[in-house]
């Protein structure tokens, strides 16, 4: 493997961390949000 492979998978890797960070954010931010609609419902 020369280093311009490496660079691509690493490049290739870090998109795909992030990718999933932000989907993961989206998901605790739905969550989040039905939270607030479930806790006024009660009141």
């Amino acid at each position: 493997m020369n280093m311009d492979n490496i660079t691509q998978a690493l490049e290739m890797l870090a998109q795909g961390m992030v990718g999933i960070f932000v989907v993961l954010g989206i998901i605790a931010l739905f969550v989040w949000g039905l939270g607030k609609l479930e806790s006024k419902k009660k009141k």
